[in-house]
């Protein structure tokens, strides 16, 4: 297996755009490939593109043909369409990196869109729906909110989690999305603008959540051998790691305890042979505010129940043990389904370039990872990056 390198890539604006589906294909494009020195769509040779719900959200199938043809990329060795709801743009990234790493393609663009704002919002929340599985949970309005809801009501029960230490990380997040030029939400907020803000789902209010959102990103990947060939500055791809158990919520293995997740960065950091205490960045999805904080333990950032101390104490912050979400998170920069780890991975490109504003830069970082997560937590996904 070859190592593989990501040398560029280019993002749109996240958030209630009035740009079509195809339009936020050909912006994400057009900035991806003005990103990259001396390469073109026609060098590209394998496609893959991570889109949840374009059918529900767009009308649309086959997506993955209409972005080559947007973008001016005929694939000759891959083209598909990734589906993992919220992880569909890690799925992207992973497969794309296969394809290069076996040797099945020299130039691969993994790449992420998702137009989710409609004229109807229930009709977008009713596709959300689908989510969670729609005959045992679905019908039973069960969707993301009332789930991660249920999962902090239970973590507040089990460990003492309080709403003020939630709320903490909504406050951290937004603070960095005020310096990212592309977040959806570009204003600060206090712990008590979160616990005033409407509620969605107890203990859940809206700024404990992420939001509806539009986006597009994309990346190329080449063998890292040849990276130096288009850039100083590529990053290498040096682990990976998925695990996935259940399904329906009453099959999970835990709801306060990842399990699937605590599999998952053991593999990524067998695989990048490095240990947890190298990684200085970590992208979480925190798709809401208890996520955070449940990641935090299940990585081994801190011990099982110690997530709320874990923030309070300021130790996922810059400066901190570890630098978690210094772009502002889904919570902070939205969370267009199959974009957003196209848009961690950026985030993390431009943070070993030095190319983001210096109060969210992490100074010296050189290893980072990348985390989603979909459904009912069941599935996580795992990126390694490093830096050169």
């Amino acid at each position: 297996m070859r190592k593989v390198a990501i040398i560029g890539g280019g993002t749109t604006k996240c958030g209630k755009r009035q740009a079509t589906w195809r339009e936020l294909v050909q912006e994400a494009g057009k900035a991806m490939f003005d990103n990259v020195d001396n390469i073109s769509p026609k060098d590209v040779e394998a496609l893959l593109v991570g889109a949840a719900q374009p059918e529900r959200f767009t009308f649309q199938v086959h997506v993955a043909p209409m972005v080559a043809e947007h973008l001016g990329i005929i694939p000759r060795k891959v083209i598909a369409t990734t589906e993992l709801m919220c992880a569909s743009g890690q799925a992207a990234i992973r497969y794309a990196w296969a394809c290069v790493a076996s040797g099945i393609a020299d130039v691969a663009v993994a790449f992420g869109v998702e137009k989710m704002y409609m004229p109807d919002m229930a009709e977008a929340q009713t596709n959300m729906a689908c989510v969670l599985d729609r005959e045992w949970d679905g019908v039973n309005a069960i969707s993301a909110p009332p789930f991660f809801a249920m999962t902090a009501q239970r973590h507040m029960y089990e460990f003492g989690t309080t709403k003020e230490q939630m709320a903490l990380v909504s406050v951290k997040n937004h603070h960095y999305s005020t310096m990212n030029p592309i977040a959806q939400f570009q204003k600060d907020v206090t712990v008590e603008k979160v616990l005033q803000s409407p509620m969605i789902a107890p203990p859940l209010n809206l700024f404990d959540c992420s939001g509806i959102t539009d986006g597009a990103a994309g990346v190329i990947l080449v063998p890292a051998e040849d990276a130096k060939k288009y850039t100083d500055t590529p990053m290498q791809i040096i682990g990976s790691g998925q695990a996935s158990i259940g399904n329906a919520i009453n099959n999970l293995a835990n709801i306060t305890d990842w399990v699937p997740l605590r599999m998952a960065i053991k593999e990524a950091l067998r695989t990048a042979k490095i240990s947890l205490n190298e990684v200085d960045i970590a992208e979480l999805h925190d798709c809401f505010t208890i996520s955070e904080i449940m990641e935090y333990e299940a990585l081994g950032l801190c011990e099982k129940g110690k997530g709320g101390k874990f923030i309070e104490n300021g130790e996922p912050y810059i400066g901190g043990k570890i630098a978690v979400n210094p772009r502002g998170g889904l919570l902070g920069c939205g969370h267009p389904l199959g974009a957003t780890a196209l848009l961690q991975s950026i985030d993390i490109l431009q943070q070993f370039r030095g190319e983001v504003p210096k109060g969210r830069h992490v100074k010296g970082g050189k290893i980072a990872v990348t985390h989603n997560l979909s459904g009912p937590a069941n599935v996580h996904s795992l990126m390694v990056y490093a830096r050169g």
